[in-house]
Order: structure tokens, then C-alpha cells, then sequence
């Protein structure tokens, strides 16, 4: 039972000893408009809220997210495969990733990848 109080204790005096020394260092000594304010996604917070948004950057961020999920939805495929490969699990393994290449390819053609044109 001492010793539990006496870890307890202990943890407590590293707590505390830790945010003393973060707040002493985190110290600001000058506080400025661009230190202050929040940093939105390389956009100026204090501007105007009306200026357009960027398409081809939400569509290429949308894009990242396909391709993204793509890998998390590929996953359980290898999993399974390391196990036993059956024709069924190659089946769908192919549509899938044929899918996947028929919507890059149309990406692709479309424009949707070149950022700068």
C-alpha cells in the first residue's frame, strides 16, 4: 500500500514539475497580429471571407481521399490472401482495383490531376 502512495505521490511531483517548466517556457514575451492569429490552410484569416475558393485544390483533395480509402479497402484483401488466394477473393480483387484504375484513367483524361494548366 506505501508504495502506490508513494508512485502516486511521485507521478504528481513530475506533473507538476513538467506544466511549471512548459509554462515557464512557453512564455510570450510579444504577442503580433500574425503570431496570434490561427493559421487556416494558407488563407488569411483576417481577409475577406468572399474571395473564391480554389476547385481544382478541393478536387484534388477529394481525389487523395479516394485513393487514400482505396488502401484501407485493399487491406483486408492481403490479409486474406496471405492465408489462401481462392478465385472468388481474385475477383473481386480485380473489379475493384479496375474500377479504381478506370476512375484514375477518366481523372486522367478529364484534367482533374494537372494542377497547373
Amino acid at each position: 500500500m506505501l508504495s502506490v502512495q508513494i508512485c502516486s505521490l511521485l507521478a504528481l511531483i513530475i506533473s507538476v514539475v513538467v506544466m511549471a517548466v512548459a509554462w515557464v517556457l512557453g512564455k510570450r514575451s510579444v504577442l503580433s497580429r500574425e503570431k496570434s492569429s490561427p493559421f487556416e490552410c494558407g488563407f488569411d484569416p483576417m481577409g475577406s471571407a468572399r474571395l473564391p475558393f480554389s476547385l481544382r485544390f478541393f478536387l484534388l483533395a477529394v481525389i487523395f481521399l479516394i485513393f487514400d480509402v482505396e488502401i484501407v479497402l485493399l487491406f483486408p484483401f492481403v490479409v486474406k490472401a496471405c492465408g489462401s488466394m481462392d478465385f472468388y477473393l481474385f475477383l473481386g480483387m480485380s473489379a475493384f482495383l479496375l474500377i479504381l484504375i478506370l476512375g484514375l484513367f477518366h481523372e486522367w483524361n478529364e484534367g482533374s490531376l494537372d494542377w497547373m494548366s
